[in-house]
C-alpha cells in the first residue's frame, strides 16, 4: 500500500470515529485537529506525485521526438542484434623491395610459383579479406580470400574456406573437427597466414618444400588432452591438388598426423614441441614455371620448436621467442625437366631443410629479429645434369635481419635485410621495407 492510500485510509478512519464514538468535546476537538493535518499531508502528497507525473509524460515525448528524427523515413525494420553477422576484417600487406641479382632459382630443388622470390620494386602483397562467424551452437565458420598480382593483373584466390565444430557440438572434450580448405597443421608457420609472421618472407624449407605453405582442400580431426600440460594429436585427408601433391586422380590424395606437447615453465617461460608427417601421391607437380614436373610419391616429415620468455612477466613489455623447424623429404618418381632434353629421369632420395630464429622485443612497439635457414639438396642424378634440379654441390641457404615497429595490434612497420646464397658463388643482397596494416575484425594469432 502506497503512502496515498495510506494517507486516505487514516482520514477516513479518522471521520468515522468522530461520528461512531462518544468522545469528550475536547478529544473530539484534538481528533478534528489530527483530522486537519492529515488531509493537508494528503494534499501536498499529491501535489507532488502529479509534478512528477508531468516530468515523466514530458521525458518521454522527448524522447519519442528524439527517435523519431534519429530514425530515417524509409527505415521501417526493427535491429535487435548484430549476433548472426559475420565478423569481417581486412589486411593491407605492402611491401618495397630491394634485389642485388635478377636470378633467384634455388639449385637443386624444384619450386613452385608462390616459392619464388617475392617482386622487385613496390608491391601491394597479399591483401586479404576475411570473413567469420559461429554458424549456431555448434558450428564455426571462416573464408579468406587474397588479392594477389599476377602476370601484371589482380587475381583473387581463396586461401582458406572452412568449418569448424565448436565445445558445445556432442564431440568428446577436446576432440576438434574442420573441414573445407584451410592451412593445416603442418609445422608451425603453415597454420598461420603470412602477415602474421615474424619476417617479412617464408624461410628456405617453407618455398621449397610447400610452396610457402599447404591448404589442399580436406578434413581435420584433432584431440587435445584434458591433462595439466598441453598434449595434442590429430590427423587429416586431403584432396591432393596443392603443392607438394598435384593433379589428384582419385580426390582422396593426400594424408597426414601429428602429435604435439607443451607447457609452462615457472611464471615467465613457455614452450612447445611438435612432429608431423604428410604423405601425398603425385600425378603431375609442375614446377620451375612449367619446365620441370614430378611424378611419383612424396613423404614429408617435420619437426618444430617454439620457446617464449618474458623477463618482467608481462610479454607486452619484454619477450624473447626463439623458434626453429626441420623438414626431411623423401621422393621416388620420376621427375623431367623440359630445359635438359634428357626426358623422364628416375628419382629416389631424400633432401632436407631447416631454419632457426629468434625475435625479441626490447619495448612495447619495438622489436629486432635474426634468422638462418638452409636447404641441403639430394644428390643430382644422372640425366639432370645442368638443369634447375643440379645443385652442383650447393646447398642454399640464407641470412635475415630485421626490426618492426608495432604501432597498435593493428597496424606494423618493418624493415629487413636478407643474404642469400641459392646457387654456387652468386649472392643476393636483398632489402625490404613492409607495412602490415589491419582493420575491422582481427582474431588472435596462436601460440
Amino acid at each position: 500500500m502506497t503512502k496515498r492510500y495510506m494517507l486516505t485510509a487514516a482520514a477516513i478512519a479518522v471521520q468515522v470515529f468522530l461520528a461512531s464514538a462518544p468522545l469528550a468535546a475536547a478529544d473530539k476537538q484534538n481528533l478534528q485537529k489530527l483530522l486537519t493535518e492529515v488531509q493537508a499531508l494528503k494534499k501536498t502528497y499529491e501535489g507532488r506525485v502529479a509534478t512528477l507525473e508531468n516530468k515523466l509524460k514530458g521525458l518521454e515525448q522527448q524522447k519519442a521526438q528524439a527517435a523519431k528524427s534519429e530514425t530515417p523515413a524509409s527505415s521501417s525494420r526493427s535491429i535487435r542484434s548484430n549476433a548472426f553477422n559475420p565478423s569481417i576484417g581486412l589486411v593491407l600487406n605492402g611491401l618495397a623491395s630491394s634485389f642485388s641479382e635478377k636470378n633467384s632459382e634455388i639449385s637443386g630443388f624444384g619450386v613452385g610459383e608462390e616459392g619464388e622470390r617475392g617482386k622487385e620494386g613496390l608491391s601491394i602483397g597479399e591483401s586479404e579479406v576475411n570473413f567469420s562467424a559461429n554458424v549456431d551452437d555448434k558450428f564455426y565458420a571462416s573464408s579468406t580470400v587474397a588479392i594477389v598480382q599476377e602476370d601484371g593483373s589482380d587475381k583473387i584466390e581463396l586461401e582458406e574456406a572452412y568449418i569448424q565444430t565448436l565445445p558445445d557440438a556432442g564431440l568428446p572434450d577436446g576432440l576438434r573437427l574442420k573441414a573445407g580448405r584451410a592451412f593445416w597443421t603442418l609445422g608451425y608457420l603453415n597454420e598461420h597466414h603470412s602477415h602474421a609472421d615474424d619476417f617479412a618472407d617464408r624461410p628456405l624449407p617453407y618455398r621449397a618444400f610447400l610452396n610457402k605453405s599447404f591448404n589442399d582442400d580436406g578434413v581435420e580431426i584433432s584431440y587435445v588432452v584434458p591433462a595439466d600440460m598441453f598434449i595434442e594429436f590429430g590427423g587429416g585427408v586431403f584432396r591432393g591438388d596443392d603443392y607438394p601433391s598435384g593433379g589428384s586422380v582419385s580426390g582422396l590424395g593426400a594424408s597426414s598426423a601429428y602429435a604435439r606437447i607443451g607447457g609452462d615453465i615457472g611464471d615467465n617461460q613457455a614452450w612447445r614441441l611438435g612432429a608431423y608427417t604428410l604423405h601425398t601421391d603425385v600425378n603431375s607437380r609442375v614446377t620451375n614455371e612449367d619446365s620441370v614436373t614430378f611424378v611419383g610419391k612424396s613423404n614429408l616429415y617435420a619437426a618444430d620448436l617454439r620457446y617464449t620468455w618474458a623477463p618482467t612477466g608481462n610479454a607486452k613489455d619484454k619477450e624473447l621467442i626463439f623458434q626453429t623447424e626441420y623438414f626431411h623429404r623423401n621422393e621416388d618418381g620420376t621427375y623431367n625437366d623440359s630445359n635438359a632434353a634428357t626426358g623422364n629421369v628416375n628419382f629416389d632420395d631424400s633432401s632436407q631443410g631447416w631454419y632457426a630464429q629468434a625475435v625479441y622485443k626490447f619495448a612495447p612497439s619495438w622489436r629486432v629479429g635474426a634468422r638462418y635457414s638452409q636447404l641441403l639438396a639430394a644428390n643430382t642424378p644422372a640425366g639432370l645434369t645442368g638443369s634447375a634440379l643440379d645443385s652442383a654441390g650447393h646447398d642454399p641457404n640464407t641470412i635475415s635481419m630485421m626490426g618492426d615497429w608495432t604501432n597498435s595490434e593493428f597496424g606494423r612497420v618493418r624493415v629487413q635485410y636478407n643474404r642469400e646464397e641459392l646457387s654456387n658463388g652468386r649472392e643476393d643482397n636483398q632489402f625490404m621495407l613492409q607495412y602490415i596494416m589491419s582493420i575491422g575484425a582481427h582474431g588472435a594469432h596462436a601460440f
